[in-house]
């Protein structure tokens, strides 16, 4: 049988992210510019309509001095964290 983990919450990462550019009072540009990503990559992930690769991501955690455990950990809001205790 296989067991399929629950869904991540990808509206949390999204939200953190767009938080930590507010936090910076930082505009779309400044988060590309200090990530080296294009500027639509940053709207369209903070929006919602990409998820970005890993490469993305870490690009943002550097650029936010945002650690990306914590960032991915927003991933399992909601449920429990892979590895916890066994039930």
């Amino acid at each position: 049988m296989t067991i399929f983990p629950p869904a991540p919450d990808l509206d949390a990462l999204r939200l953190e992210l767009a938080r930590l550019r507010a936090a910076h009072g930082w505009t779309y540009d400044e988060l590309a510019a200090r990530s080296g990503l294009a500027r639509r990559t940053v709207i369209e992930i903070e929006q919602g309509r990409t998820v970005g690769t890993l490469k993305t991501w870490h690009a943002l955690a550097h650029a936010l001095d945002a650690r990306l455990d914590e960032l991915f950990s927003l991933l399992c809001r909601g449920h429990d964290l892979p590895g916890g205790p066994e039930e």
